[in-house]
């Protein structure tokens, strides 16, 4: 994704956005939830919010702080500046991506993208860099009749499909148009297997970027699907009997320019990196899964039967492990870890994979044996045999895992990892008391 405001000076964007009739101005950033939040603000206070000297109330956000300890600064990363493609020509609206600052100016440790830059440094003193690609499926659905959400689809098309079947395609150009006009390069878009679902897939990046670029991707397609009266939601599994949306991470790290994945003449061409990278990812799965995979609903995907992995274990050949290698080597030599859904915050999603990934590199965990048969066609006996665990069942399990798993809790920090337990705590506790219609249907009239 090109960017020409990489080294950019306040004066550099404040002419910018002048020059381009930019009236107001989004200071966007992410909850420890994951959901975008923003702070919006006229001409009069751009030179302000370039300083950093915008403040906000914290103690309204998910998981930030106190009420006692409530100002927070957002500091934006001028490097983020996109202008929105739509609305009045003459009054346009843009937004920076910011990080989060106490008062005193020293970094928020609840800040979900600090907690990623945080890994991105680790990674750094190894002499590594992350290039990461992250595939986002969602839906799109018609209102219900009086205009309220709803699960109604708006096509019975599937993967690939064509008008008439895919009535989703308008939509989904707009969506293609506003994220190039953004600077995105957007590389495929299509239809995916379920009824009104959808993936636009974009050119990889630093983590960094990737994680911003989820972001920002998020807001833009439920945006546009507005203004064809449809809802877009990534919730990861929306419908009974129909797929969910995944969103496939694509990973590898560079050395010195280099691949650091690609081995030419090794065994699979995967260098001893990859190899103990994929260990790392294997040994933590259970761990990170209730960051990658963190509501209640996550845990209706990760089921067996609709492509989504339930086991531990790697591949080249098929899709039912949670790691796959895709078949390309040199410089696109990659793994794919494919149980992470759309609802992950993408900031907390990476550094918790990358840090399992460094842990495996710098302790050589034991990679495994690849899997290449179907792990849902096998025994329980053979599965044992191959050392292939099942990921959590259900987001009370995987808070479990979480809480045990010393390497993730450290990186996600003090403060993000026990205001995100006691959010999922709380998520599940109020799930699980609640009287769903399935029991009324099941169990009202037998008993």
């Amino acid at each position: 994704m090109p960017n020409t405001f990489v080294g950019a000076t306040p004066k550099d964007v404040l002419e910018y956005l002048a020059q381009h009739q930019v009236r107001f101005l989004r200071l966007q950033f992410t909850d420890i939830l994951g959901v975008n939040k923003n702070v919006e603000i006229p001409r009069s206070q751009f030179e302000k919010a370039l300083a950093g000297d915008i403040l906000f109330d914290g103690s309204s956000i998910e998981g930030f702080v106190r009420i006692e300890e409530s100002d927070m600064l957002l500091a934006p990363d001028l490097s983020t500046l996109r202008i929105f493609p739509w609305g009045d020509a003459e009054s346009r609206v843009a937004r920076l991506i910011c990080d989060i600052h106490r008062p005193d100016g020293s970094s928020f440790d609840g800040d979900p993208r600090r907690v990623l830059k945080q890994q991105i440094e680790r990674a750094a003193k190894l002499g590594y860099t992350m290039n990461a690609g992250m595939e986002a499926e969602f839906f799109m659905f018609k209102p219900g009749l009086q205009g309220e959400p709803a699960t109604n689809t708006h096509d019975v098309g599937s993967y690939f499909d064509l008008a008439p079947a895919d009535l989703g395609e308008d939509a989904r150009r707009a969506i293609v148009s506003a994220l190039e006009q953004m600077g995105f390069e957007v590389e495929a878009a299509h239809h995916e297997v379920a009824h009104g679902q959808h993936e636009i897939d974009f050119r990889y990046a630093d983590a960094l970027t990737t994680a911003d670029n989820i972001a920002t991707f998020r807001f833009v397609v439920k945006y546009v699907a507005t203004q064809f009266n449809l809802t877009a939601s990534f919730m990861p599994k929306p419908i009974f009997g129909q797929n969910g949306s995944g969103m496939h991470t694509h990973q590898s790290l560079f050395k010195d320019g280099k691949n650091a994945f690609f081995a030419p003449g090794a065994e699979w061409e995967l260098s001893p990196v990859a190899l103990h990278y994929i260990g790392g990812i294997l040994r933590h799965a259970r761990g990170f899964c209730a960051i990658t995979n963190p509501l209640v609903n996550s845990y209706k995907r990760l089921v067996p039967g609709f492509e989504a992995p339930v086991n531990v274990a790697w591949s080249m050949r098929n899709r039912s492990p949670l790691v796959r290698v895709p078949a390309r080597r040199g410089a696109g030599t990659r793994i794919e870890v494919r149980m992470p859904d759309p609802s992950a915050n993408p900031y907390l999603a990476l550094a918790v994979m990358l840090a399992a990934g460094l842990d495996g590199i710098e302790t050589q965990a034991d990679h495994r044996e690849p899997v290449d048969t179907n792990i849902f066609e096998m025994s329980f006996r053979e599965k044992r045999r191959l050392r292939i665990d099942d990921l959590p069942h259900d987001l009370n399990e995987a808070c479990d895992e979480l809480e045990k798993d010393d390497l993730i809790m450290a990186a996600l920090g003090e403060h993000v990892a026990k205001h995100f337990l006691d959010a999922k705590r709380q998520e599940w506790r109020e799930y699980i008391t609640q009287v769903h219609q399935w029991e009324l249907e099941q169990y009202l009239l037998k008993y």
